[in-house]
């Protein structure tokens, strides 16, 4: 009866983990063509300008150690950030010897950073031009890269910790610490001015599809042994 009961919970997790990358790729075109037509771009700007000084569109609202903040908080999902993540749990691996799960966790990060490369040439959307940047930026707007690739490093990160442990709230913390600083990540783009918040959401919803597509595969992988099990 337990194993039942334990077999019943892998499958509403397979099935939970399936619909909510149905719904990422849904989100992601349903906006990407919202883009496309022109439909989202009023509203866009409309959400760029709401933190800023409507006077002087250069002064973000709010107290002056909140923009520095921000500048911080999107540090998170630059490529020294989540290279640097990954390079930390890459250690682990090695060292752990488990080199079959160091290198799905090495192609599932690479596959998002080319998943990311491949949508900004296919859409090659402008950046804003609403309100002056807050931050440094030399490629195309949609998606934002930082909010795929945050979601992409930070999930999957977040699902190898998770299958560390057997309990249920460890796992979910680990679930939403990952999903927080995902959040975190685009909302800072928006405020940094260098993405619109479609760009945002588009980039989240990506990131997501890709890094539960990958977190079903590794799971399908561990259940063939194809790749290590990590030691509980």
């Amino acid at each position: 009866m337990k194993s039942l009961g334990r077999s019943r919970g892998i499958d509403l997790a397979v099935l939970l983990m399936a619909f909510a990358i149905l719904m990422g790729v849904c989100s992601f075109i349903v906006v990407a063509y919202g883009v496309s037509a022109g439909i989202t771009q009023h509203l866009d700007e409309e959400l760029l300008k709401a933190p800023r000084d409507p006077v002087d569109p250069s002064k973000t609202l709010g107290p002056t150690w909140l923009e520095e903040f921000g500048r911080d908080l999107t540090a998170f999902g630059g490529v020294a950030g989540l290279c640097l993540m990954t390079l930390a749990v890459s250690g682990y691996l090695l060292i752990c010897r488990k080199y079959r799960a160091l290198a799905f966790v090495l192609a599932a990060t690479l596959g998002g950073l080319l998943l990311n490369v491949l949508l900004k040439e296919r859409f090659d959307r402008r950046r804003p031009d609403v309100v002056p940047y807050k931050s440094q930026v030399t490629t195309s707007s949609f998606p934002s890269g930082h909010s795929l690739n945050s979601a992409v490093v930070y999930l999957t990160l977040g699902s190898l910790l998770a299958s560390l442990v057997e309990q249920r709230r460890l796992k979910v913390y680990f679930f939403s610490v990952a999903l927080l600083l995902t959040l975190l990540v685009g909302m800072s783009r928006v405020y940094m001015g260098v993405h619109y918040p479609t760009d945002v959401v588009a980039g989240w919803s990506a990131g997501l599809a890709w890094a539960l597509s990958c977190s079903l595969v590794a799971r399908w992988l561990r259940q063939r042994r194809a790749i290590e099990q990590v030691d509980k």
